[in-house]
């Protein structure tokens, strides 16, 4: 009997759900590129995680359906980088934010 673990990581990847991770995982990277060139701010680090967290989970779903196991390492490691965003984030939050 499958797990639910096993069928959420490693299930069929998601056509609709690669556009919108990766257009927002362009959308966060050029606003934050935006104020850091343009404007001259200091990076915001934690929309860079966002941006990172969001671009990995949407490479995984754009995966062809025989890349399983791929797209299973993918999802998962982009859970690692938003959930260490949210450690860092509690644990000392000058690092994140300015």
């Amino acid at each position: 009997m499958p797990s639910i673990i096993d069928e959420t990581v490693f299930g069929e990847p998601s056509r609709g759900l690669a556009v919108v991770y990766l257009c927002g995982a362009l959308l966060l990277a050029g606003q934050q590129g935006y104020y850091v060139i343009v404007e001259g701010a200091t990076p915001f680090y934690a929309g860079l995680f966002l941006s990172a967290g969001m671009a990995l989970s949407g490479i995984a779903e754009s995966l062809p359906n025989p890349r399983r196991r791929a797209a299973g390492i993918l999802r998962v490691t982009a859970l690692v980088v938003l959930v260490s965003m949210l450690v860092i984030l509690f644990v000392t939050p000058d690092l994140l934010i300015n």
